[in-house]
């Protein structure tokens, strides 16, 4: 790890001696494998490391970025003049330049990101949990006749940043991900589905047989079905599909997207904009958790931010740019595009779990939707509006009855988040971004 330190220190040196009056650079090593399966057969299978060193000047307020993943001194010298030349070109933006250095700081905490005993496995071991995965769901129904593959991924990434306020640091995280889609076939035609589980550690992976028996009765579930008349009726989002609920609260969250004041919350600090049960965090201090971090991409400590509490809208998300464009301080969201640009991202952003067991959820609804794959992008982060092709089952009496498809749900975001009546105790990591089961009172399906 300190030879990528010392090669992102020997970029910024040189920044500076070049008349650069600040500079960071950052270097990302991946140690990849990967390996798709399908009907019993390797499809692919690859395995690499990589490299990337994403370098930012500041000659005053001006600023230029660049990248490469060719670490040798005499291609990083040519990159590192270019930049500074290039820099010297651009417009001066006053709100550009490092995090202010008072924030930074070194003795960060240990999070449990690394799990070494993933290099124990061997390649042909590391192939069988696909092989197991996929072969889990062939079997568990005759229905289940084809598929479109299971897959496993690992890597292991070193992240080293060195800045000239004096800031140098690294940290070392694995993480892997189980993945399947099997096809069933009925006399009405054929459905697939997938599940998956993704973890730091192995022991938090769940096991080829539990994804492939789920995955196949995900799929399953969806044999026959049909159309639903146009109504207004409760809906329910399973986890996965809750997600990408989260997903648009992120992207009206970041600070960007405030500052350009393109998004549905923007001025809505201190407001209430959900149901007083809901409590939405970024959490970049959760242990092991799958977008935890010591420090962002611009080397400032990470940390754990309420956005919603209790239905009230906190706070936003900030990059050190978009923080001074706003008069706010950086939450540790800094993220690096393969650019070398610093946009925001979300570290665990996720939906705190409520009290409810999904099934006590599925059993307060008479008639409703039960949704579990959403499909389009028909959402509208400026003005909330929100309409998306749906794939569910019809909710009668509290239970499941038949699965239902092409519908649309509509509706607005202002109105989905303060019309959440129950939240489940499931919250589902597979990402960076997870949610529980959500019940939302009431919104419009569009159907035959």
């Amino acid at each position: 790890m300190s030879n990528l330190q010392n090669i992102a220190q020997r970029a910024i040196d040189r920044a500076k001696t070049n008349g650069a009056s600040a500079a960071d650079a950052m270097i990302r090593e991946d140690d990849t494998f990967s390996v798709t399966v399908r009907m019993g057969e390797v499809e692919t299978l690859k395995e690499a490391i990589s490299r990337s060193l994403m370098l930012r000047v500041f000659i005053g307020k001006r600023t230029a970025t660049s990248h490469t993943s060719d670490l040798s001194p005499a291609v990083l010298d040519l990159l590192v003049d270019e930049t500074v030349e290039m820099a010297r070109l651009t417009s001066e933006d006053k709100s550009g330049g490092l995090p202010e250095e008072a924030i930074q700081r070194s003795g960060f905490p240990d999070l449990d990101l690394l799990d070494t005993s993933w290099e124990t496995m061997t390649p042909d071991e590391r192939i069988s949990l696909a092989l197991r995965t996929e072969a889990a769901a062939l079997s568990a129904d005759k229905a289940i006749t084809n598929s479109e593959g299971a897959s496993f991924e690992y890597a292991r990434s070193r992240i080293a940043l060195a800045n000239t306020q004096g800031f140098n640091g690294s940290y070392e995280g694995t993480g892997a991900g189980l993945y399947c889609v099997p096809i069933a076939q009925s006399k009405a035609g054929m459905q697939r589905d997938h599940w998956m589980s993704a973890a730091r550690h192995r022991n938090q992976l769940a096991t080829p047989e539990e994804i492939g028996k789920r995955a196949a009765e995900r799929a399953l579930r969806r044999l026959g079905a049909r159309k639903i008349p146009t109504c207004r009726v409760p809906v329910i989002f399973d986890p996965l599909s809750a997600r990408s609920l989260l997903n648009h609260i992120f992207e009206a969250v970041s600070g960007s997207a405030i500052y350009r004041r393109s998004s549905f919350l923007v001025d809505q600090i201190g407001q209430p904009v959900a149901s007083p049960n809901v409590t939405v965090v970024d959490d970049a201090l959760m242990p092991a958790g799958l977008g935890s971090s010591p420090f962002d991409d611009e080397g400032v400590p990470t940390q754990t931010t309420a956005i919603i509490e209790n239905g009230v809208l906190k706070n936003y998300l900030h990059s050190a740019y978009t923080a001074r464009k706003l008069g706010s301080k950086p939450t540790g969201s800094g993220t690096r595009a393969a650019s070398g640009a610093v946009t925001i991202g979300p570290t665990n952003f996720y939906l705190k779990a409520g009290s409810h067991k999904p099934d006590e959820i599925l059993s307060s609804v008479t008639k409703g939707l039960y949704v579990v794959e959403l499909i389009g992008f028909g959402v509208n982060t400026v003005s909330g509006d929100y309409s998306r092709g749906a794939v569910g089952l019809w909710i009668e009496n509290g239970k499941l009855t038949h699965p239902v498809q092409e519908v649309t749900i509509a509706g607005n975001l202002r109105e989905m988040l303060k019309n959440i009546e129950m939240i489940g105790d499931d919250v589902t990591f597979i990402g960076s971004i997870a949610a529980p089961t959500l019940k939302i009172g009431n919104m419009v399906i569009s159907g035959a």
